[in-house]
């Protein structure tokens, strides 16, 4: 699928205003920011969307690049730096290429692994950050640790989840979600809702995939890519990996 059609225009246009009224993320630019103080070298991140993360770490004096598929998100990020905020690379995260450039801290926040639908392409996006870190560089991420009840659940019907502000006008975002428990992927469709003096003026949709993992999923997963120092998180706070924790949280690298 097209990044475009899959997380691209609609999602630009509105992702800064939606997650700012949402309030759910902000922990994890501190965590990440952390990470890039400790690393020794440049910073890149992996799905970098509009900047949410990658321009405060800029902001702290550290060299750093993006990548993301989807060159309206990448627009919407160099309209916020007048062209001189990171380097931008429109690229997959399957098969991204920095000419041989290596990191000391390479990133991919806010779920973007869980994008990665197969295993093979997992495995690949592992590879391609091997290539690209530096000796002793450390590779970050964090998914959701998926509740297994509400996993089971194959479909939940569409339902307004956040109303925020955009040129004046009132906007609703609706969520539908569908499931698929075998290939343990989620599929989800936002539909944004326009009201201007309480009449609907339009809609927009986009939907989305990601897949779903486990804790010793992952851990065999990072193992089979060949990382061989590999620490996990239940939180952005750096608490342990326990039941109904709301994330899992890879911090990992090489001993070569």
């Amino acid at each position: 699928m097209d990044p475009e059609d899959q997380y691209g225009v609609v999602t630009a246009r509105y992702y800064d205003a939606t997650y700012e009224a949402l309030g759910v993320v902000g922990p994890d630019v501190d965590f990440y920011r952390r990470l890039a103080h400790d690393a020794q070298g440049s910073v890149l991140e992996l799905g970098c969307g509009t900047g949410r993360i990658l321009l405060p770490i800029a902001a702290d004096g550290h060299s750093c690049v993006g990548v993301d598929s989807s060159s309206s998100m990448l627009d919407a990020l160099r309209a916020k730096t007048d062209g001189n905020g990171p380097a931008l690379l429109l690229g997959r995260l399957q098969d991204f290429d920095l000419a041989g450039r290596q990191f000391g801290l390479i990133f991919a926040a806010f779920r973007v692994f869980q994008h990665l639908e197969t295993v093979e392409d997992q495995l690949a996006c592992l590879e391609r950050v091997k290539g690209h870190l530096a000796p002793g560089g450390s590779f970050a991420f964090d998914v959701f640790n998926p509740r297994l009840e509400r996993m089971s659940d194959p479909e939940v019907p569409e339902r307004e989840n956040i109303r925020f502000r955009d040129a004046g006008d009132e906007m609703i975002r609706y969520e539908a979600v569908t499931r698929d428990p075998s290939n343990q992927l989620i599929e989800v469709t936002f539909r944004y809702e326009r009201r201007r003096n309480e009449e609907v003026v339009s809609n927009e949709t986009t939907c989305f995939k990601m897949r779903w993992f486990t804790r010793f999923e992952l851990e065999h997963l990072m193992a089979r890519a060949g990382f061989d120092r590999v620490q996990m998180y239940g939180d952005f706070d750096r608490s342990p990996v326990v039941a109904g924790c709301p994330a899992l949280i890879v911090v990992a690298g090489t001993s070569g």
